[in-house]
């Protein structure tokens, strides 16, 4: 797919990887609708992208009808849709016994809702969009990047709700391309290691140093850059499709 024809919806698209993303689909003339529920960076990241070439549009992913009606609006205003990324997520972070006790099966729960279930109501949605779109090369008319994780491989001791709704992610993705290379949509997800995030620029900074120490090469944190440079390769490369990436380094999680 030609960069200059990209209308896209980024979900967790004001910051972070989502961001980063939508940075270099903008840069490469793309047009983005921006999917987060984290109004207060809205307007920050929205101006920064351009206002002719970004939107911000307030959504829940884990609410079907609010992503339903969102991808309409969104759609409407980038005058189509052939791409979707999913990089909206949450941590989830606890040991299934505690201290405390139990994990609550809420945090569980809320955990596999946004990123698992909030992933497939997005592809779904944009799926269905998209299937109706005008083909291109070789009869492609739609991209879908999922996000996720190499915790989904490793998951550490108190990443069990994570790696579970990662897992989810990467088990997804080979059945739904499949599903939906009749229509000519393809579907990838990619697998970073530890990057700089929100999530990990909360960490302290000699905690985020021993996580770059912790990579066998490059030794440093990923880049958000360097995450959105393969998710717009994949949106170039029709031949990517039904597969996940890993993008970590080489790093492999320690049990703890």
């Amino acid at each position: 797919m030609n960069s200059a024809e990209v209308k896209a919806v980024i979900t967790g698209g004001v910051s972070g990887l989502g961001f980063a993303v939508a940075q270099r689909l903008v840069a490469d003339g793309g047009r983005v609708a921006l999917f987060d529920v984290d109004v207060d960076k809205a307007d920050a990241a929205a101006s920064e992208l351009g206002g002719s070439a970004a939107r911000f549009f307030k959504v829940d992913v884990t609410s079907e009808p609010a992503v339903t009606e969102a991808l309409a609006a969104a759609a409407d205003w980038l005058g189509g849709l052939n791409v979707a990324v999913n990089c909206a997520g949450i941590l989830g972070a606890g040991r299934v016994l505690g201290r405390d006790g139990p994990m609550p099966l809420e945090r569980f729960s809320a955990t596999v809702m946004v990123n698992l279930v909030g992933s497939f109501n997005v592809a779904k949605a944009a799926a269905e969009r998209m299937q109706h779109n005008d083909p291109g090369e070789d009869g492609e008319r739609g991209v879908i990047i999922n996000t996720a994780s190499i915790a989904a491989f490793e998951g550490q001791i108190g990443q069990a709700a994570y790696s579970a709704s990662k897992g989810g992610v990467v088990g997804m993705t080979l059945p739904l391309a499949r599903e939906f290379a009749r229509f000519g949509v393809r579907v990838m997800t990619i697998a970073p290691g530890v990057f700089h995030t929100p999530m990990v620029d909360i960490m302290p900074e000699a905690v985020q140093q021993a996580l770059g120490e912790s990579i066998p090469f490059p030794k440093r944190l990923g880049r958000g850059e360097e995450f959105a440079d393969l998710a717009a390769h994949i949106v170039a490369n029709r031949y990517y499709n039904g597969s996940v990436i890993r993008l970590d380094g080489a790093v492999r999680l320690e049990p703890k």
